[in-house]
């Protein structure tokens, strides 16, 4: 091997070790709950929204036992960034999300159609709004709230599909751990 050869070998190996060391310190290196803010957690259906980093925390309320509140809200974050915003409102009747009232709460808002269960939904680029019945103890109806944090980008038309998959999963947990029969 000629002296060239080998400088530029170990040149190339020293940068190859280099980026894999790099690579080792990023990843995923937290575990998702099984549960968080008192609804069990699909990590299939949250997982687009998910990022590297170290440490992903719940923060906030159960939407579930609110007590006499009517509203209940939780965060997950991953390093101190917003992941996902849930919240749940105890309603009521049926509100339509696409009613004026409730526009400004959405970038290009669309009806969400064929619900798998009753109720109404809208869409946006980073959030959706879902107002079903419930008729338990607890709530007559129930507004869901999800709003995906900034760090979701990418493709619009994709976090679109994904917001939709992760709320049309979620809503029927959130009607299950209230007791809900409509």
């Amino acid at each position: 091997m000629t002296r060239s050869f080998r400088r530029a070998s170990a040149s190339a190996l020293t940068a190859c070790l280099a980026l894999s060391l790099t690579a080792c310190g990023s990843g995923r290196d937290y575990t998702v709950p099984k549960e968080a803010c008192g609804i069990a957690l699909n990590e299939k259906t949250l997982d687009p929204f998910l990022f590297d980093g170290k440490e992903l925390e719940v923060v906030g309320d159960s939407l579930i036992e609110t007590g006499t509140n009517t509203q209940g809200a939780c965060v997950i974050r991953v390093d101190g960034k917003e992941v996902v915003h849930l919240r749940v409102d105890k309603v009521d009747k049926i509100y339509d999300p696409m009613a004026e009232l409730d526009a400004f709460r959405f970038t290009n808002r669309e009806k969400m159609e064929s619900l798998p269960f009753s109720g109404l939904g809208a869409l946006g680029d980073r959030n959706s709004m879902i107002s079903t019945g419930c008729a338990s103890r607890k709530a007559d109806h129930v507004i869901v709230h999800v709003v995906v944090g900034s760090q979701a980008d990418g493709d619009v038309a994709d976090r679109r599909k994904n917001i939709e998959t992760f709320t049309l999963d979620f809503v029927p947990k959130v009607k299950k751990a209230l007791g809900c029969t409509a």
